[in-house]
């Protein structure tokens, strides 16, 4: 089965084009993923993407994290995916419709040179309300602001926001490594979250500039993630900390982040093919 190898901000994914490929057949792609995606012993990477034919968009995007599991969606696999399908012509329109779990996003090629392309993404509008994200709080609350919660004896205050997939935003003055590995998978997992989540954490350094760093549902620290950012940028607006718009500095690179007067959440960045191969189909 051939793949291609792609990133956003090194957040690196593995492509799968069954779009123009009709006759892969792979019973679980769950499996499958672990496998390919073991830095080790498969090809490496955060997860496992399938391009798709689409009954209501121009095509379909499904991924799998690298334990396996399938989320909603992921902000960086999406411009990669609007990349390939630019470079390789599955689609010739720079401007596309992708079917995902999280609904129908728009992503569009800014600017494209050989193998590195410039995408920016209709995200859709954030999700505030506590059981539509979901989280499980006896309180009735209609936002998720700056809630302190107790961990381990300690309270954290948490800003929620789903992108289509859930996040959890911590305001931290210092961002360090033990902190995203201690606190995100305690957070990630916390009984608050019926779905699991992902764990942002972010310092301000103004209002138009955020350092953040990610916990992923599934995949554990990775170098960037696409709708972490989003949910950033809704969480700082939120809390007061930061503008509209404003630049998030990832591991990876950076990312524009835009609350537009619509409700809707647009995202620009970078995504890259790196390499192109096979690998046994398997399950």
């Amino acid at each position: 089965m051939q793949f291609t190898k792609a990133h956003g901000l090194g957040n690196d994914f593995i492509l799968i084009d069954a779009f123009t490929t009709e006759n892969i057949q792979v019973e679980d792609w769950g499996g499958s993923a672990k496998k390919a995606c073991d830095r080790n012993f498969g090809i490496g990477a955060d997860g496992l993407v399938i391009i798709e034919k689409s009954d209501v968009a121009d095509l379909k995007m499904r991924i799998f994290n690298s334990d396996g599991t399938e989320p909603e969606m992921c902000g960086n696999a999406i411009r990669c995916v609007a990349g390939y399908v630019y470079q390789h012509k599955l689609i010739t329109k720079k401007k596309i419709t992708v079917e995902t779990k999280a609904g129908i996003l728009v992503p569009e090629i800014i600017e494209s040179s050989n193998r590195n392309h410039y995408v920016k993404v209709e995200m859709g509008e954030p999700i505030l309300e506590p059981i539509k994200i979901p989280v499980n709080l006896d309180q009735d609350l209609t936002k998720v602001v700056n809630y302190p919660l107790e961990v381990n004896g300690n309270i954290i205050h948490i800003t929620c926001v789903s992108m289509g997939n859930p996040h959890c935003v911590v305001f931290v003055s210092v961002i360090t490594d033990e902190l995203i590995t201690s606190l995100g998978p305690i957070l990630e997992k916390h009984p608050i979250f019926p779905n699991k989540t992902n764990v942002e954490f972010v310092e301000v350094i103004d209002s138009e500039h955020l350092k953040m760093r990610v916990w992923e549902r599934g995949a554990g620290p990775t170098l960037a993630c696409g709708t972490g950012a989003c949910a950033a940028l809704v969480a700082a607006k939120l809390n007061n900390v930061a503008t509209n718009k404003a630049v998030i500095h990832l591991a990876g690179g950076d990312l524009e982040i835009e609350w537009a007067d619509s409700n809707k959440i647009y995202m620009t960045g970078p995504a890259v093919e790196v390499f192109t191969g096979d690998f046994p189909n398997e399950t």
